[in-house]
């Protein structure tokens, strides 16, 4: 009887159709959901306009998505470790896909709040399982490209939705790119019947036929044999409490660490992501003109998370992300100040790559610190809890718009946090990651084969 290590066979595998095939699904699901959090701030100035709500109470408005994100990212990522990766994400995508929908016909903020609400537990259930998918299944040489890469989806719907919200908005009001974004549900089916299953989901429940073919994909020389047995690494195996896990081994102070930077990069990303219309628009810009600084926003984003990702596997992705939280708050600190409109759009373009490209990258540095078996785990509780820092920025910016403080004073608050962000990187003990325990046995065996 033989024993197949598919992570093993993962970790090595060359790029291959099956490797496209996760990537797809994966990209997809993210672009569906990155229009979904655009929206609320690209309709922003129409809201308030439309339902006569002052700053601070539709910053609530726009914070409603982010408490259900939160219980999303903690709640289904843990489930998603028992009932598996590609039932979560359907579930999830279909929640956020039918309740925003409902948000855009809301009639009052308290209807459109509890829309949002379960709209952002969907939102946060997509993420920790995609990151924890991507990782699951990339080669261990590109494996920080493709979780960007995949990530990238969340930009290009940011995109879409600058592209399509002016023209959207003026011709059928704001809840038009609300409703429209209830039409990623009719690919549900379509995921379900293509997308992979989590190999430690598949051995869990002993379907060997699915993991034969896998371990093909993975390894074209692999032929099955009857009594082939498909195992986990140990250090991929947890028992029946995953999140006391996260405390174990060595690894409570990255846990922390991983929080904080969570909580101050997700706190520049959807202040950013919410305000940055109505900031602009103060600042004399016109609607469209401040739209497209959103869409700015996003491609730098796209750009920030392939350069970063890329680097990430070329140095070491501590190094990499405490530069981009640094170039982060250099950057947004000078978005207040008055300056050529050239270098505002590149500046702006700095931002979304250094905060939203930012962000991708440490998603990807999860998704290589915890292993296997708590992975959706570990990255949903980081999501979680840094999550109240997407809560907390468009409620603070809102009142700090409502006060009429300079606008650098406002892009000020929104760029320093950036300094606590690298600083918690730093802190984060890299030697207790699973990615370093796989790079020191490869290592060994490498070195053990040579003397051989």
């Amino acid at each position: 009887m033989r024993e197949i290590e598919l992570h093993a066979l993962a970790d090595d595998a060359k790029l291959n159709r099956l490797h496209y095939v996760v990537l797809f699904w994966c990209a997809l699901v993210i672009v569906f959901d990155g229009y979904d959090l655009a929206i609320a701030g690209i309709a922003l100035p129409s809201i308030m306009k439309a339902m006569a709500v002052n700053p601070a109470t539709v910053g609530f408005m726009v914070s409603s998505a982010f408490f259900g994100i939160m219980f999303g990212n903690i709640v289904v990522g843990t489930v998603a470790d028992r009932i598996g990766r590609r039932w979560a994400t359907a579930l999830s995508l279909t929640m956020f896909s039918v309740f925003t929908a409902v948000a855009g016909i809301a009639a009052s903020p308290m209807a459109f709040c509890i829309a949002r609400f379960f709209a952002g537990v969907g939102i946060g259930g997509v993420m920790p399982n995609v990151i924890a998918q991507m990782t699951e299944y990339s080669p261990r040489r590109v494996r920080s490209m493709m979780v960007t890469l995949a990530f990238v989806g969340y930009s290009v719907g940011g995109m879409l939705a600058a592209a399509l919200g002016k023209g959207m908005i003026e011709r059928y009001g704001w809840p038009s790119v609300f409703i429209a974004a209830g039409v990623p549900v009719l690919i549900v089916p379509l995921l379900l019947a293509w997308m992979p299953e989590s190999m430690a989901h598949l051995i869990k429940c002993g379907n060997t036929k699915k993991l034969a073919r896998i371990a093909h994909y993975l390894d074209p020389d692999y032929q099955p044999r009857d009594g082939d047995r498909f195992v986990m690494r140990s250090e991929d195996k947890a028992a029946n409490a995953p999140i006391r896990h996260l405390f174990t081994e060595g690894r409570g102070l990255s846990t922390i660490m991983f929080w904080i930077a969570n909580f101050m990069c997700l706190f520049m990303a959807y202040a950013l992501s919410s305000w940055l219309t109505k900031l602009m628009a103060s600042a004399g810009y016109s609607l469209g003109s401040a739209m497209t600084f959103v869409f700015v926003l996003n491609f730098g984003a796209i750009i920030g998370a392939v350069c970063g990702g890329w680097l990430a596997d070329k140095f070491h992705i501590k190094t990499v992300l405490v530069f981009m939280y640094l170039l982060a708050a250099v950057s947004i600190s000078l978005l207040g100040y008055k300056v050529p409109t050239g270098l505002l759009f590149v500046l702006v373009g700095l931002a979304g790559a250094s905060t939203i490209g930012t962000q991708i990258v440490n998603f990807a540095y999860a998704g290589q610190f915890y292993p296997m078996a708590v992975r959706s785990t570990g990255i949903g509780w980081a999501l979680g809890v840094g999550r109240s820092g997407a809560i907390l920025a468009p409620i603070l910016i809102g009142v700090l718009v409502g006060m009429d403080l300079p606008l650098k004073q406002n892009f000020m608050t929104i760029g320093l946090p950036a300094l606590a962000a690298a600083i918690a990187v730093g802190l984060i003990d890299h030697r207790r990651s699973a990615s370093h325990h796989t790079e020191h046995l490869s290592s060994g065996s490498h070195q053990r084969a040579t003397q051989g």
